[in-house]
């Protein structure tokens, strides 16, 4: 039987064109998404057979949620090879206004919480197997902060470092934790940014990158790698150098005015 890769954040953006790309290489694919009529209005236009994916309707900000799809996959189609925790909100927030509090909070439930509940299911059964590969979908947006993407950069940050702590727990099991960083990536999530977006990349040459990275098991990748650059340039620059580049760049816009799904 050909390998399995869970996918979340399947109906639009990177999970989309993740998707395809595993597809491509003969993977089954087990999909998650709220919106089970856009994948397979998407999987008929790209002729992919009924056969080969499974939908699973759950919202990743639900840990029960979302384990329950993680669940209903292993009962289905059997424990993944590979599972991309790829769903992920982007929204502006303003710290001085109190509405935006919830913003945060729906941010870091689902781009957080939500990715080690879609790891959860999963996590006993790849170590009893000895093998699998646990994907993070981070961001360069998580190695320095930006005006008005408060909430958004701290829970990239979160997410490199998380998936960090837990390829240091499963090292010795043989499952590997792949942390994937993209730059800016030509999505909805992107496509209101009122700033300049520097190697601006198509979702299908991120996948294309990614499924390298993540077939050869890389631990950590930043893609494009002209990204990559940048990020280890970000973290040399000392506060007040980096503070001084951030002097009229465009603030995030807030929630009120942009809200973006993965």
């Amino acid at each position: 039987m050909s390998k399995l890769v869970f996918i979340t954040g399947a109906s639009s953006g990177l999970g989309q064109a993740m998707a395809l790309r595993f597809f491509q290489a003969g993977y089954r694919l087990a999909l998650v998404a709220r919106r089970a009529l856009v994948i397979e209005s998407w999987a008929s236009a790209h002729g992919i057979s009924t056969e080969s994916y499974q939908i699973y309707s759950a919202d990743v900000a639900l840990p029960d949620s979302i384990i329950a799809a993680g669940k209903a996959c292993i009962a289905s189609q059997g424990v993944p090879d590979v599972v991309i925790a790829c769903a992920g909100v982007s929204m502006g927030m303003d710290t001085a206004m109190v509405e935006d509090m919830a913003v945060m909070a729906k941010i870091f439930a689902t781009n957080n919480t939500g990715m080690a509940a879609t790891f959860h299911p999963f996590i006993s059964a790849m170590v009893q197997r000895g093998s699998g590969a646990l994907v993070g979908i981070g961001s360069v947006a998580g190695i320095r902060g930006l005006p008005g993407h408060g909430a958004y950069c701290g829970s990239k940050a979160a997410v490199i470092a998380y998936c960090e702590s837990l390829r240091g727990e499963l090292r010795p099991s043989g499952v590997k934790v792949v942390t994937i960083c993209p730059g800016y990536i030509d999505t909805p999530l992107t496509q209101k940014n009122g700033y300049s977006l520097p190697f601006l990349m198509q979702p299908e040459d991120f996948a294309h990158k990614a499924f390298a990275a993540i077939e050869a098991g890389a631990s950590y990748r930043v893609i494009p790698w002209q990204m990559g650059i940048v990020a280890k340039l970000m973290r040399l620059l000392p506060n007040t150098v980096y503070d001084k580049l951030l002097v009229g760049r465009a603030r995030k816009p807030r929630q009120s005015t942009q809200s973006e799904t993965l």
